[in-house]
């Protein structure tokens, strides 16, 4: 065997193993020609020219999952929060993700953190904590259509955190705090307002309980002295008798009294008595 043979048989076996490619399931590799697209090689065999052809890119089929990193958003209100997402995304025109975008990994993983903190910032700070389904569908819309020129499709964007920022929720602390103490308060001085009242309407019902008593012992005087004069008309002895006594009672209070030093009684005290009845004749 001569030497251009060996060289003839070398080149073949050079160009065999160069020309020959297998492509794992999963994968699609492109293949230019001469520096130009030339096709895509799908999983399998294939043989290519080794000279004038060349695989430049293997591009995965599978899902490809892009982790958003956090960063700190400001909401409409002003508030600082943290949010990250992850996004799904599926190569599904190899030619345009490989030729249409520089790294489209990069590229999608800064059109979600744009459009985030786009959506987040049009949003109050409640609504930022409260609305995860909202934002997750806002922002799968927001990056479809971007997504689609650069031959990708989203299939699924979730959010995996948003919470606010460390400042943030010491500043929420301190005001669920003050509202805490001013809702004690509150409620104390509503306490005491309605104690006030009650105390109030009490002394009102006792007071007119005290001038509905007074009433009654009126009336009862009232009928009471009725009846005397009633009684005395025809025999004034029973009256007579009973002034008498409380006459004499009278007396007897003013002469214990410790303020009483003279004590003066008439000297007929029947015939006073009678003169009270109307009976001195």
């Amino acid at each position: 065997m001569t030497e251009v043979s060996i060289i003839v048989i070398i080149l073949v076996i050079i160009a065999i193993v160069k020309g020959v490619r297998i492509v794992p399931q999963g994968e699609e590799w492109v293949v230019e020609r001469l520096g130009k697209f030339a096709g895509i090689l799908a999983p399998g065999l294939h043989v290519i020219n080794p000279v004038l052809s060349t695989v430049s890119y293997k591009v995965t089929t599978k899902d490809i999952i892009l982790d958003v990193p956090e960063q700190e958003v400001i909401t409409r209100d002003n508030a600082v929060i943290l949010a990250n997402a992850v996004a799904f995304i599926k190569v599904s025109n190899i030619e345009r993700a490989v030729y249409g975008i520089e790294n489209f990994r990069e590229a999608m993983r800064n059109m979600v953190q744009t459009s985030l903190r786009s959506i987040i910032g049009g949003m109050d700070l409640n609504q930022a904590l409260t609305s995860r389904d909202r934002i997750k569908a806002e922002l799968k819309e927001a990056i479809a259509d971007e997504a689609l020129d650069w031959g990708l499709t989203v299939k699924s964007v979730e959010i995996q955190d948003i919470k606010p920022s460390a400042n943030m929720q010491d500043a929420m602390e301190r005001q669920a705090a003050a509202e805490r103490e001013r809702v004690a308060v509150v409620t104390e001085a509503e306490g005491a307002k309605q104690s006030l009242i009650l105390n109030a309407e009490a002394r009102l019902e006792a007071a007119r309980k005290d001038a509905e008593a007074q009433m009654v012992g009126a009336r009862a005087s009232a009928e009471a002295i009725k009846m005397i004069t009633e009684a005395v008309k025809e025999n004034n002895a029973s009256a007579t008798f009973l002034l008498g006594d409380r006459y004499i009672q009278s007396l007897q209070k003013m002469a214990d009294s410790h303020n009483s030093k003279i004590v003066v009684m008439p000297g007929d005290v029947i015939s006073a008595v009678k003169s009270l009845v109307g009976g001195g004749k």
